[in-house]
C-alpha cells in the first residue's frame, strides 16, 4: 500500500470552501456551533450595465448554513464588498452565485449534504435542519427544491421501462381522513433480475382516468416499449392499460389473486362463526383459533397445526370452510409449482371448477369464481411472463408507510409525492458512487 502524502492543513480545502470560490479566514467554534469567516476569491468590480469600473463602497456580510463538521452546525459568513459605478453610480455587491443561489440561505456544498442525508441517509428534514441549523420550512423547501431538480426532474430516469405495476397507496394524516394516490412502479429491474424495483411516479386519486392521463403524457415511443403491466383486481387500471398500451400485456399479480381467495375464505369463515355461535370470533372459539393457520401452505404446516386443521375439518358445520380453504391451497400450490405449465393448467382447471356447479350455499366461492373467469386473461399470463409480480410494489408500499409515520404524516400532497420519489425512487446510486 502507497504511503499517503500529506501536506499542511487547509480549512478552506477541508471544509469544501474552494469548491464555492470562497477562501476561509477565520474561525469562531462556540459551543455546538462553528462559524468559518470567508471572502469570494473573485473580484467582481465591473458595471454590469455599462461597463465602468466600480470602487469599493463598503461591505456586508451574507450568511450561508453549511454542511456540518464533526456534528457542529457550520455557518458561513461571506465578507462579500459593495462596489459602486465611477460611471452611471450603480452599487452591486460581489457575487456569490458560485456559493449559492441568490436568496439562498444554505451553500452549495450544504444542500448536496443535506440531499444525500436524505436519500441516502433517510434523514428526516428536522434532522437535517436541526444539523444546519435553519428552520424546517427553510431545508424543506431547499432540499426538495434541489432534488426535483437534480433528480426527479430528469428526462431519463424514465428510459429503459419495459415492466410497469400500478396499484393504488392511502395518503393519511389529512385533515378530511384517508385519501389515495396511484403508484407506477418500475418492474423492469425486478424482470431483468438486475436490481430492485423503484418507485416510477405518483398521482392523486385512484381511478381509470387517473392513470389513463398519466400514460397519455408519456412519449408515445415510451408507450410503445412498455410490454407487461402488472396490476390488482381493479378493473379501472385495466380499461386504461388497454386504451393507452394496446399492445402490452396485462398481468393479474399473484399477490392480488391470492389475496382473493384470501379474503373469500375470510368472509366464508367469519360467515359460518356467525350461524353457528351467533357472535363473532373469540378467543376459544375454534375456527377463530384457526384464522391464522388457515392461511398457512399446507407444505408449511407444523405437525401441531395440521392436528388442529384436521380436528375443526372434523365437524360437519365447518364444510363450506373447508371447500374454501381447498381452493385457497389449490391457488397458492399453483404459484408454486416449479414447472410454470404445470401451475397454469392447476390454476385454469381451478378457475373453471368454480365457475360450473359450484353448490348455491359457497357464495363466497361463486364471487371469487366471477372475478377470476372475468380476469382469467390476465391471471395465467403470469406464467407466461415470469418475474412479472406487484409484490415489489407492495414492498415499495411499505416503505412509504414507514416514510410517512418518520415524518409524522404529511398534508402536503405535493410535499409527500416528492418525498417519496426521493424515498424510494432508486436515487442513491445516482449520489453514492458506491452504490453504482
Amino acid at each position: 500500500m502507497a504511503k499517503p502524502t500529506f501536506s499542511t492543513p487547509d480549512l478552506t480545502t477541508f471544509c469544501r470552501l474552494n469548491t464555492l470560490d470562497l477562501t476561509c479566514t477565520g474561525q469562531n467554534i462556540t459551543g455546538h456551533k462553528a462559524i468559518l469567516e470567508c471572502r469570494p476569491n473573485t473580484a467582481d468590480d465591473w458595471c454590469r450595465r455599462c461597463g465602468g469600473h466600480g470602487i469599493v463602497r463598503d461591505t456586508v456580510v451574507r450568511q450561508l448554513a453549511h454542511e456540518p463538521f464533526g456534528h457542529r452546525p457550520t455557518t458561513l459568513h461571506i465578507r462579500l464588498r459593495r462596489y459602486k459605478c465611477v460611471e452611471c453610480g450603480r452599487v452591486w455587491r460581489q457575487d456569490t452565485t458560485a456559493a449559492a443561489p441568490p436568496r439562498a440561505k444554505i451553500s452549495r456544498t450544504g444542500l448536496d449534504w443535506a440531499l444525500r442525508a436524505l436519500v441516502i441517509d433517510h434523514d428526516t428534514v428536522s434532522v437535517i435542519a436541526s444539523k444546519l441549523a435553519v428552520s424546517w420550512h427553510t431545508a424543506n423547501s431547499a432540499v426538495l427544491a434541489e432534488g426535483r431538480r437534480l433528480l426527479i426532474n430528469d428526462p431519463t430516469r424514465f428510459g429503459g421501462v419495459s415492466v410497469i405495476g400500478v396499484d393504488e397507496h392511502v395518503w393519511r394524516h389529512t385533515r378530511r381522513g384517508d385519501k389515495y394516490v396511484t403508484v407506477i412502479i418500475d418492474l423492469t429491474p425486478i424482470s431483468e433480475g438486475t436490481s430492485p424495483a423503484r418507485l416510477l411516479d405518483m398521482m392523486p386519486g385512484r381511478s381509470k382516468q387517473v392513470f389513463k392521463q398519466w400514460l397519455k403524457a408519456r412519449p408515445k415511443d415510451w408507450r410503445d416499449g412498455i410490454d407487461v403491466v402488472a396490476m390488482d383486481g381493479f378493473s379501472g387500471f385495466k380499461t386504461a392499460s388497454a386504451e393507452e398500451l394496446p399492445d402490452a400485456v396485462e398481468v393479474m399479480d399473484p399477490f392480488h389473486v391470492v389475496k382473493l381467495a384470501g379474503d373469500a375464505l375470510d368472509e366464508v369463515r367469519r360467515r359460518i362463526q356467525q350461524e353457528t355461535t351467533g357472535h363473532r370470533g373469540r378467543a376459544k372459539d375454534p375456527l377463530y383459533r384457526a384464522r391464522r393457520t388457515l392461511h398457512t401452505g399446507t407444505d408449511l404446516l407444523t405437525t401441531k397445526q395440521q392436528e388442529r386443521i384436521a380436528g375443526l375439518f372434523a365437524d360437519s358445520s365447518f364444510t363450506e370452510v373447508e371447500v374454501t380453504w381447498a381452493v385457497y391451497q389449490d391457488i397458492v400450490s399453483a404459484y408454486r409449482i416449479a414447472d410454470r405449465n404445470e401451475g397454469k393448467k392447476l390454476l385454469r382447471t381451478v378457475i373453471d371448477a368454480l365457475t360450473t356447479k359450484l353448490p348455491t350455499g359457497l357464495v363466497e366461492l361463486k364471487r371469487l369464481g366471477r372475478t377470476l373467469k372475468r380476469r382469467a386473461a390476465d391471471v395465467l399470463a403470469f406464467f407466461t411472463r415470469s418475474g412479472t409480480s406487484n409484490g415489489p410494489t407492495e414492498a415499495i408500499n411499505g416503505r412509504l408507510e414507514h416514510l410517512r409515520g418518520s415524518a409524522l404524516g404529511f398534508r402536503n400532497i405535493t410535499h409527500y409525492i416528492a418525498r417519496s420519489l426521493l424515498e424510494s425512487g432508486g436515487f442513491r446510486p445516482v449520489l453514492h458512487s458506491q452504490l453504482r
